[in-house]
Formats: C-alpha cells, structure tokens, sequence
C-alpha cells in the first residue's frame, strides 16, 4: 500500500447524467480499502440531467487532517464538459493537476496547473463499448496520473458498488482508461 504523502482534494466534474457521483464514490470507497481517511461529498440537485455536476473526494495520509468536507480549491479536476470547465476551472489550484476530455473540450485551457487532454469518452465509445463508461474510463485516467490509488482497489470499489453484470464492461473501460492515463503521463515526461 503507498500511503499519501499529502492532501488530496479531487472534484470529478462534467455534466448531469455522466455518472461522476458514482465515479465520486467508487474513488472514496477505493481509497478507504486502501487506507486511506476520506470525505466524499456532491452537488446533483437542480444540476442533473445536462447541467455541470461534481462529485467530490478529500483524502488525507492522516498527518494532515480534513477540516472540512467540501473543496475550496481543487489540486485535481477532471472536466468531461465544457461548462464543468468553465464552472470549476478557477478553483483549481494552479500548482494543480487538470484532467480534460478532449473528446468533448478539444481546445487547451488556459491555467498555470499541469494539463492533461485525454479523449476519456472516445475511449470509452471505442474500447468499452458504451460513452456511459466514460466515468470508469476517468477513474482509470486518474489513478495512473495521480497514482493515488491501485487499480486493484478500484476493482474492487466499482465491484462493491456497480451491479455484477456489468463488471466485466466496468473492467474494461477501467483498463483503458488507466492504459490511456499511463501513455498520456509518459509523453509529457519526455
């Protein structure tokens, strides 16, 4: 297990409808089988169906305690919408991580934090079979950019919580999207 080292505040962000409260708690509930002390909270209300949704997730290492369980300023965002974007980008920290469907938002943000464009709902149209995995394709992206979970855990996590006939789909959209994380980590490296 690789304990956190810090502070973590991820808001998971997109439009109504794309499952990012779910994707919000299976993450917490991966991060709480590997240790960790988490907060999950989400906004869906008057926003589901089509508005900007969130879902997030505050986890400590428990050196640093969470004193609060909503995210004042973000150190990482995942956008799979334009108006999440627009919505939540300012409250993104600016030595931050941002996550951006290029799918969706083709253009390059401007911000200070580091920027990854990944094409999370194509991946998951074309290699898990259905844009509705686009959550789990994200939760794959996050855990190989970040590594602040083990893919394992996440299995485990959306085992837990997704119904059983559709693990197998959850697994696949959850290989690609972590396979698609690790490439788009190692290009920005060189």
């Amino acid at each position: 297990m690789t304990k956190l080292k810090k502070l973590w505040k991820i808001r998971l962000s997109g439009t109504g409808g794309q499952g990012l409260i779910s994707a919000s708690i299976i993450l917490a509930e991966a991060l709480i089988m590997d240790g960790e002390n988490v907060v999950q909270s989400q906004s869906y209300g008057a926003e589901a169906r089509g508005g900007a949704s969130k879902g997030e997730v505050i986890v400590s290492n428990g050196v640093e305690r969470i004193l609060y369980p909503k995210i004042d300023e973000a150190n990482v965002l995942l956008c799979l919408s334009r108006e999440a974007l627009s919505k939540y980008l300012g409250s993104l920290s600016p030595e931050g991580i941002l996550i951006v469907d290029s799918t969706n938002i083709p253009e390059e943000p401007e911000t200070e934090a580091t920027v990854y464009h990944v094409p999370i709902t194509r991946i998951a149209r074309t290699e898990a079979g259905a844009e509705i995995a686009a959550n789990i394709v994200a939760l794959g992206v996050i855990a190989a950019i970040t590594k602040i979970v083990p893919k394992v855990r996440l299995v485990d996590a959306i085992a837990k919580n997704l119904p059983k006939r559709f693990l197998a789909a959850n697994k696949k959209a959850l290989d690609a999207g972590f396979r698609i994380g690790k490439e788009t980590l190692k290009k920005t490296q060189t």
